[in-house]
């Protein structure tokens, strides 16, 4: 039985012009006592920059700035930086972040040594139209492959821009392991409507050749689809991955279908230590859902969507998107969940 405790929002909009329609989705990283949260303001107009806070403990906001942390510069990112996630491998601060240009929403970088300066790296996932990915993906083992990966070629063949090529195939929830495994990077990341794995040596492996290879073969580097139930129509991820002895402990995301429209849940699952393609266990039951009014009713109602998290002794708080227009806290004991996620093997 894992008892969640929900603290509440800890983080609101706010009456500054970066933030005043909304603060939510925090990428988050602890150090000792105080939690850095960046998180995702956006102005009116859905226009986003990356916020900044930090706390003392898990919920005593100590920090707030009034501007942008980091705010857009290039074409890549000219309608914001949405939901960043960030870990810290030896002395740099890794931010992945979905780069939004109005119409193509891609996984990007960017990097620091102190949370105060930045350096932007680009789009680190695949730069390809849905026309080229569905011939890509037609090279894959079709009986591996969930149906709902051509979901977009076909929609978008019916409205005739397929082969659009300023439309480009959306790779979003890009996540970090928080370190290197058998030398190499590890990175999720969500190609709907499941979770995929890819790892590298050097950020500059991530070539157009690289990706249009990984395609063909994207049935190898599915680590978790959709199944049957409360998270029929599809996941991504959440919080950086945290190592524990049964395995990577995984909180992400899934999206159910109800008669109210699209409600998103918490859950949680464990993927192996050395090779975290494979996925041990998941629960069968979200690990939270939307029940408070505050994550019933926002900018996109029902909706909590975890993105970071801290450990305070065992005592685990996640961090999370609420409704899409707050920061909320939720706690539990992670032992109770790991002994949970134990018993779904």
């Amino acid at each position: 039985m894992i008892t969640v405790e929900k603290y509440g929002i800890i983080l609101s909009p706010t009456d500054l012009e970066f933030e005043n329609n909304a603060a939510f989705n925090p990428g988050v990283i602890q150090e000792g006592n105080t939690v850095h949260i960046l998180y995702r303001a956006t102005q009116h107009g859905n226009f986003s920059t990356i916020g900044y806070a930090k706390t003392d403990g898990p919920l005593k906001i100590i920090e707030r700035k009034i501007e942008p942390l980091v705010s857009s510069d290039f074409e890549y990112e000219t309608h914001g930086l949405e939901d960043p996630r960030i870990v810290k491998i030896d002395d740099t601060y890794y931010i992945t972040y979905t780069a939004y240009d109005g119409s193509n929403a891609m996984g990007a970088l960017a990097t620091s040594k102190d949370l105060i300066h930045f350096e932007k790296h680009g789009i680190i996932t695949p730069q390809i139209n849905y026309h080229d990915f569905e011939m890509l993906l037609n090279e894959c083992n079709q009986s591996k492959l969930n149906p709902q990966y051509h979901h977009y070629y076909n929609l978008f063949a019916q409205l005739g821009i397929v082969e659009d090529q300023q439309r480009l195939m959306n790779d979003k929830d890009v996540v970090l392991f928080p370190r290197k495994i058998n030398g190499k990077f590890v990175m999720l990341h969500r190609i709907w409507p499941g979770i995929q794995i890819v790892c590298f040596n050097d950020w500059s492996d991530l070539t157009p050749e690289f990706w249009r290879n990984y395609l063909r073969n994207l049935t190898d580097f599915i680590v978790m689809d959709p199944k049957e139930g409360y998270h029929l129509s599809y996941l991504g991820g959440g919080c950086p991955p945290i190592e524990t002895e049964d395995g990577w402990l995984l909180i992400y995301h899934g999206v159910e279908e109800t008669s109210i429209g699209r409600t998103y849940h918490a859950e949680a699952a464990l993927l192996q230590i050395d090779n975290p393609k494979i996925e041990i266990s998941r629960l069968k039951e979200p690990l939270f859902s939307p029940t408070k009014d505050w994550e019933k009713d926002g900018e996109v109602n029902n909706v909590v969507f975890p993105t970071g998290f801290a450990l305070f002794e065992r005592d685990l708080y996640i961090y999370y998107g609420a409704a899409d227009r707050h920061i909320a806290v939720a706690k539990m004991n992670i032992d109770e969940l790991l002994l949970e996620l134990r018993t779904q093997l």
